[in-house]
């Protein structure tokens, strides 16, 4: 009755996945059949249409003993990078108003000519 207590292939006890929950992952390799593979506490998830080193965020699938399967539904979001996009959000502001004062000026030299 001990060994019951186990789920066969499962070396990792809880799996740190659930079915319909999504996760941000990375994608650390290509698998056999070109899927991508993502891990998550050491647990495998496949995810295809996918390149190595993409971010992502994956909804879970399926959960098969020490795989789960998960498609893409969007973009991982940025950890450390918090401060980093609130910056870069003022340059696009600046950005969008050098690109107003060019246009004030191509205006400006057409009613000139």
């Amino acid at each position: 009755m001990m060994g019951n207590d186990r789920r066969p292939g499962n070396r990792f006890g809880d799996i740190p996945v659930k079915e319909g929950e999504s996760y941000d992952v990375e994608i650390e390799g290509i698998g056999e059949k070109g899927d991508g593979i993502a891990k998550i506490e050491g647990y495998v998830i496949i995810v295809p249409n996918v390149q190595k080193g993409d971010k992502v965020k994956v909804k879970v699938n399926a959960v098969r003993g020490k795989v789960s399967f998960g498609e893409v539904i969007g973009e991982a979001e940025p950890k450390d990078k918090e401060p980093s996009e609130e910056e870069s959000g003022d340059e696009s502001e600046e950005d969008a108003e050098e690109d107003e004062d060019m246009g004030d000026e191509s205006v400006d030299s057409e009613e000139e000519k």
